[in-house]
């Protein structure tokens, strides 16, 4: 056996020691607390889903990233890449007879295959919300100011919400005529911002040079409402021209939440996954070059699981949340002295009965109580609480 291997863990993966991994618990355990408070209730989910579950409207767009194998039965399994796909499949199976709205969060790991980055790995962290059975703007207006909300409960302060919209984009391409083909790779070099590629894309057709012009604009569409304004100037059917009425009301909404000033239009977003089909939205925090959240509608999931439901949501990357808060100088917060252990009881060597009876005492108070479990001298002790971050040293002699 390679002993190398045993100090190894699997690419894509990562450790998380104590001081990270208190962040990270607490940094969930307020947004689990902001979710409940705004009236969602947790779902928990497997692991591993059937891949015809996972992929049922996404097939070619990701089954290449999913961590594949088979089940006893030699049906092929995967590990789930994201949550809304499994959490629309026990709505659909499991909650047909409840009461629309359906108010779901959840907190999970999830895995996907793909080259590692700074904030994210092939095996992540997510938090996040489904609302499921709104079809109006006021359910994502709702999404997108709880989102906000969480990032501000967790101490984020300095972040802007990107809103786009998916038939405007499609709308736009249609109207022009474009194959399905055509539209695929101008979508995905609007996904990755890659304006070499959606100019190489746009050349290579037969359109006019004015509406060549219109598409590659597409990713200069951003700013506050004017953007709008400009873009009802290439909305000539009658799919775009809703899409952007449907943000106005969004953004509307937003305003009443007193949220504008977290808001700027993107109308070349475009989100990773083919089953969006309506508002779309990403976070981005200063110097972290990558959404840190993310979501929109996605109507038509659910019917693909035999109910028809519209649905809308988003979820946030923890480490990358995590990552913005570092450089935020905001991450110190979950190590101040609130969050230190109370107590640490060190003892001389006569006096481990006193000492245990001691913390039984104090734990049921409701402390966060160590104890030693050596003697020491009182010095060690002083020691080993300054290395730890405890608030208080008792000790017994």
């Amino acid at each position: 056996m390679n002993k190398g291997l045993l100090l190894e863990i699997p690419y894509g993966t990562r450790d998380f020691l104590p001081k990270d991994a208190k962040v990270k618990r607490e940094i969930e355990s307020k947004l689990a607390k902001n979710f409940s408070l705004w009236g969602y209730d947790e779902i928990v989910t497997p692991t591993i889903e059937y891949v015809d579950t996972l992929t049922i409207n996404n097939r070619s767009g990701i089954e290449t990233h999913l961590f594949k194998f088979f089940d006893k039965n030699n049906k092929t399994v995967a590990l789930r890449h994201e949550m809304t796909t499994p959490i629309a499949r026990v709505a659909a199976s499991r909650m047909s007879d409840d009461i629309l709205p359906y108010k779901l969060s959840y907190i999970s790991n999830v895995y996907r295959y793909e080259q590692t980055q700074e904030g994210r790995q092939c095996e992540f962290y997510q938090a996040g919300v489904e609302l499921m059975g709104v079809a109006e703007a006021l359910g994502d207006a709702e999404v997108i100011a709880l989102a906000v909300d969480s990032l501000q409960k967790v101490g984020l302060k300095n972040f802007e919400v990107c809103i786009g919209q998916v038939d405007f984009i499609n709308g736009i391409m249609q109207q022009m005529g474009l194959s399905q083909e055509k539209q695929l790779q101008i979508r995905q070099a609007l996904e990755q911002r890659n304006l070499v590629d959606l100019t190489n894309a746009v050349e290579d057709t037969k359109l006019p040079k004015q509406a060549k012009e219109a598409l590659k604009s597409i990713p200069m569409l951003q700013g506050k409402e004017e953007v709008l304004e400009i873009a009802n100037n290439l909305a000539l059917n009658e799919q775009s021209r809703k899409a952007l009425d449907n943000l106005h009301d969004i953004y509307t909404l937003l305003k009443a939440y007193n949220l504008a000033d977290f808001v700027k239009f993107d109308l070349g977003v475009i989100r990773d996954f083919d089953y969006y089909t309506g508002m779309i939205f990403e976070v981005y925090a200063p110097m972290i070059g990558y959404p840190i959240c993310g979501g929109g509608r996605y109507d038509k999931m659910l019917s693909d699981f035999g109910t028809d439901c519209p649905a809308t949501g988003f979820a946030m990357g923890i480490e990358r949340l995590m990552l913005a808060l570092d450089k935020q100088n905001n991450i110190d917060e979950f190590a101040s002295e609130e969050n230190q252990k109370d107590i640490y009881v060190a003892y001389t060597s006569d006096k481990l009965n006193d000492a245990i009876a001691l913390v039984n005492e104090l734990r049921a108070e409701g402390k966060v109580v160590e104890l030693a479990l050596t003697n020491q001298t009182k010095a060690q002790a002083q020691l080993y609480i300054k290395n730890k971050l405890f608030k208080e040293l008792i000790y017994l002699e």
